[in-house]
């Protein structure tokens, strides 16, 4: 099968998958939500309205998937009877899981654009354009909090050290996520270019992400259970394991060796431009 064909069938994989997920896991809550930007680069969120569990709390749009139902269709539905808009080319952001006491919940989280009409509260839902400090400062539900850092990372890593995230080998996550591991003591950068050594000590240390790159699937496993906030693969994956990998790992995911509309296709957060 060539790739393009291949990636064409992808979704009916992944809604077999999401179906598998089901059966295997029926206490498990599938939840699509969506980052709604606009032209002035505000984001939408909602409060959820009288009657509903944590009532009063805001939250991305979205809800939750039928049985069986693939995750970007479940968005487009979604949005488009909560808010009355038709999306178009939403691209993964992140993948996690929360539990509350009634439930474990699996989000889905995109990044949309691009869309048609204006967002309506359909469901009886406040609404609210948010820039960027005044999301921070919402009070979001807790499965939706780690979205807000997932925002700060970029389509395409071309650095290793900024001012929101920083990069070091999955090898050296154990160390830097225990306890008795000191803010200070942290592993210098991927690269040894004058820009990543000035800010060692400055901005590395204070940098709100750590990312891991990894070599093989079961490294970017690890490095995800060990605590690396997204993963930066070096090995390029077929379309196929790419898209399981993405649907398994629940961090941001940067993929190696593809195009960014081809990673977004695959479930992949953006693509690992890293020399």
């Amino acid at each position: 099968m060539r790739v393009g064909q291949e990636v064409q069938a992808l979704p009916r994989r992944l809604a077999a998958s999401e179906r598998l997920i089901q059966a295997a896991h029926p206490a498990l809550i599938h939840v699509a939500a969506a980052v709604l930007i606009d032209a002035r680069r505000r984001v939408l969120i909602a409060q959820r309205p009288a009657g509903k569990h944590l009532a009063g709390a805001w939250e991305f749009p979205g809800g939750k998937l039928e049985p069986g139902e693939a995750p970007r269709d479940g968005l487009a539905r979604e949005l488009r009877e909560e808010l009355g808009v038709e999306i178009d080319s939403p691209r993964p952001l992140m993948r996690l899981k929360h539990r509350y006491p009634y439930g474990e919940v699996l989000l889905d989280v995109w990044v949309v654009r691009r869309y048609r009409g204006s967002p309506r509260g359909l469901d009886r839902q406040t609404l609210r354009w948010c820039d960027r400090a005044a999301l921070i400062g919402a009070d979001l539900l807790p499965a939706d909090r780690p979205i807000l850092e997932a925002l700060k990372l970029p389509e395409r890593l071309r650095q290793p050290v900024t001012a929101s995230y920083r990069v070091i080998r999955a090898q050296a996550f154990p160390a830097v996520r225990s306890d008795a591991a000191p803010m200070g003591a942290l592993p210098a950068p991927l690269s040894t270019s004058p820009l990543s050594t000035s800010l060692v000590g400055t901005v590395l240390v204070g940098a709100s992400l750590l990312g891991a790159t990894c070599a093989e699937e079961a490294e970017a496993e690890a490095a995800a259970a060990a605590g690396a906030d997204f993963i930066a693969l070096d090995a390029v994956l077929e379309p196929a394991e790419l898209a399981a990998l993405c649907s398994r790992v629940m961090v941001p995911l940067f993929a190696r060796g593809v195009s960014l509309e081809r990673a977004w296709a695959l479930g992949a957060t953006g693509v690992n431009a890293l020399v």
